[in-house]
């Protein structure tokens, strides 16, 4: 093994690099987000064992939100939250999208109707049959 410091200028597996910067919480979701299309490397499609190195960008579809983010590091390992942050930098526009997505899901959650007390065995039992759950 050779002697590098915290972050590594090598380049990594592209989505081992999304789960070490905790972009996602397991690699194996990390990997189906690559394979299924949702991730870009620099504007093209790439596959979970393509490389990333620092200067690349990176873009990924998680819950209909698109994120940016440039590639500042490679990490070494999956440390803390705050190492990982370091390693990508969010594009403006990105993180405007964000912040957008954030206020209209709080106005949403405000505008829905919520009941006055909890569902008895009863109610319960009507909104299995519902939602088809029996």
């Amino acid at each position: 093994m050779s002697a590098r410091d915290e972050t590594g200028s090598d380049a990594m597996r592209i989505d081992r690099w999304l789960f070490g910067v905790r972009l996602f919480k397991s690699r194996s979701s990390a990997a189906d987000a690559v394979g299924g299309g949702r991730v870009h490397l620099n504007g093209e499609r790439v596959k979970p064992s393509h490389g990333v190195k620092p200067g690349d960008t990176v873009s990924f579809t998680r819950s209909a939100l698109v994120y940016e983010c440039v590639v500042a590091a490679v990490p070494l390992r999956r440390g803390p939250a705050s190492e990982a942050a370091r390693c990508y930098d969010e594009t403006p526009a990105s993180k405007a999208r964000r912040e957008v997505f954030a206020a209209r899901m709080k106005v949403a959650a405000g505008l829905t109707p919520r009941p006055d007390a909890r569902p008895d065995k009863h109610d319960r039992r009507l909104l299995r049959r519902l939602r088809g759950r029996n």
